[in-house]
């Protein structure tokens, strides 16, 4: 499991945020906390990467239903974009615009290797596991816009959690 370079640590608490979806109505964490969570950070849609692992999570998700847990995308794309790659991929779990890439940086998912849009704003891929109480019980996070998580660790953590 990767996350040393990571803010948030297993056992924080997470961090509260509200973002836009993909129809630009605002949703906040808390709207999600009662069941397991997974919050996907994703840098760029449509990348081989980013495409197959939402792709994963759909694929996944009827698994992730019985065992009660949500998938959260979070995205530094806009909502007419992410809006296409629900679309076009049939995602059933929203996916949130972080517009000022404030969530990445309170979640210290920042990066200096790969540049994100015309800015100083470097970003890592994330995935984070949550209790319904909203403690944060998994974390992998990658720098290399190449690596995938491993998802049956992931459902392994998932099972895990009461």
């Amino acid at each position: 499991m990767l996350g040393l370079s990571s803010k948030i640590r297993v056992g924080d608490k997470a961090i509260d945020f509200t973002l836009p979806d993909v129809d630009m109505n605002f949703r906040n964490l808390r709207d999600f906390l009662g069941q397991k969570t997974v919050l996907a950070f994703s840098v760029s849609a449509f990348t081989s990467r980013c495409t197959k692992e939402m792709c994963e999570f759909r694929d996944f998700m009827a698994r992730l239903i019985n065992l009660k847990a949500y998938v959260i995308g979070i995205s530094l794309n806009d909502p007419f974009t992410n809006s296409d790659l629900v679309e076009k991929n049939k995602l059933r779990f929203p996916i949130l615009w972080d517009y000022k890439r404030q969530v990445f940086k309170d979640y210290g998912l920042e990066s200096e290797i790969f540049p994100v849009y015309d800015d100083s704003s470097y970003s890592k891929s994330a995935i984070l596991i949550l209790d319904p109480i909203g403690v944060v019980r998994y974390v992998w996070v990658s720098s290399n816009p190449e690596p995938e998580p491993n998802y049956q660790e992931i459902q392994n953590k998932i099972e895990e959690l009461p």
